[in-house]
């Protein structure tokens, strides 16, 4: 069966009908009935995250024709939307400092508006990323957030969800990926996964947007502030995301680096924490159940007072 593909032990289901569960795993899909430039109000339906953390690099960048192979983060922008509200409730924002290309090319900054000074006073790309997860850390605190891969003291009865959010797989796909690759720095695995907005538009509104400031105009909200500016793009980001929340769009997780995919679920299934799709099909490869656990093999396990998640096989 179905169940049995994506690893679950039929016996835990007891209780939950088939359907109802299939639909909340995402295995029965709803057709969006969102007209391509409606608003059908505020969704009803549960999103399956509490928050978003909306990011948008700028980067080193040219246009003398020649091939540079080593773009570096220049500005390291991020904003956190509660999908209840529409909210941005906290923000970071750094210059960070190049050291492959330390001089910032005329066209770079007439097209972020980034100064030279901004980023020689700026910090390396290592200092950034400790200074963003000091960041990450003081709003799981206040905000009880949690990640699929990250460190939480939260228990799992409490936290909100969150995911991270981009326009294109570039920033978090290429961008820092390749970046720390070249200078050996260890990012934060809790970047390996995120939401592309651009390719969540295009399906859910079924037509192709023409950038980020033409999906906001074509869903009547005007770009505020400074297009290729990181912090504007990631609020103005954020502002999409928001309507197309309200337009009923479920945000779901539309590429992971990491080498497995999975869902979390506590509890007897009915409690969806988390699921990561891969970039051709859904599919849940992990499951979580707290209680009375089934046997479930090659499964992430998270236990109330554990600080990390653990992979392990379950028993019965």
């Amino acid at each position: 069966s179905n169940f049995r593909k994506l690893g679950f032990d039929e016996r835990g289901v007891s209780g939950m009908a088939t359907k109802r569960l299939a639909r909340q795993l995402g295995l029965i899909r709803r057709k969006s009935t969102a007209p391509a430039n409606g608003n059908l109000g505020r969704s009803k339906s549960k999103q399956l995250f509490d928050y978003l953390i909306v990011i948008d690099f700028e980067s080193t960048c040219w246009n003398d024709g020649k091939r540079h192979r080593s773009q570096e983060i220049i500005e390291f922008p991020a904003v956190l939307l509660n999908t209840s509200t529409g909210e941005i409730e906290s923000e970071f924002h750094a210059y960070v400092q190049p050291q492959e290309h330390p001089v910032l090319s005329e066209f770079c900054m007439e097209l972020t508006g980034i100064k030279q000074d901004q980023v020689d006073e700026g910090v390396p790309l290592k200092i950034c990323l400790s200074q963003f997860c000091k960041w990450i850390q003081k709003i799981q605190q206040e905000k009880k957030i949690i990640f699929a891969t990250g460190i939480s003291d939260i228990s799992t009865s409490e936290v909100n969800l969150c995911a991270f959010v981009t326009w294109s797989d570039w920033d978090l796909g290429v961008c820092l990926e390749y970046e720390c690759k070249r200078k050996q720095l260890l990012k934060p695995v809790f970047l390996n996964s995120w939401i592309d907005l651009r390719v969540t538009y295009k399906i859910f509104y079924n037509r192709k947007p023409k950038g980020l400031s033409g999906a906001l105009e074509e869903v009547g909200i005007k770009f505020l502030g400074r297009e290729h500016f990181g912090l504007d793009d990631s609020r103005n980001t954020a502002l999409l995301a928001w309507k197309m929340i309200r337009d009923g769009c479920l945000m779901k997780i539309t590429r992971s680096l990491n080498t497995v995919s999975g869902v979390f679920v506590v509890e007897d299934l009915r409690d969806l924490l988390f699921q990561i799709t891969d970039r051709t099909m859904e599919k849940f490869s992990i499951v979580v159940l707290l209680g009375n656990t089934k046997k479930t093999e090659n499964v992430v396990v998270i236990s109330n007072g554990n600080k990390h998640f653990k992979r392990k096989e379950a028993t019965a």
